[in-house]
């Protein structure tokens, strides 16, 4: 069972960045961000092949948002600059162990973090 521990949310004004980090305990495939809003379902970010050649991002975020990882950290990061207001959410780091697996659906992804909170004032 591998263990994910999410950092680096906080408060911050629109406009500003953050960058979060998600250390995983053992070694995974393909991980992704997601983010989940007050009363809302929980939304794809951002995902990263393992390899890191191939990323994919949700249109609401992209030119906005950068993932990375480093793998011999067994670390994903996601680069958030340009915040705004509606990026507000708790984000979870997810992590699948197929490495044939990429993607969005949050059906792909085996292991979840605790979730960190981003909070954007306008």
């Amino acid at each position: 069972q591998v263990q994910l521990v999410e950092s680096g949310g906080g408060l911050v004004q629109a406009g500003g960045s953050l960058k979060l980090s998600c250390a995983a305990s053992g070694r995974t495939f393909a991980m992704g961000w997601f983010r989940q809003a007050p009363g809302k379902e929980r939304e794809f970010v951002a995902a990263i092949k393992w390899s890191g050649d191939d990323t994919a991002y949700a249109y609401s975020v992209k030119g906005r948002f950068t993932i990375s990882r480093d793998n011999a950290k067994n670390t994903v990061y996601l680069q958030m600059s340009s915040l705004k207001p509606e990026d507000t959410a708790v984000y979870y780091c997810a992590a699948s162990k197929d490495d044939q697996v990429f993607g969005g659906s949050r059906l792909l992804y085996n292991y979840w973090g605790q979730g960190t909170q981003v909070t954007v004032s306008s």
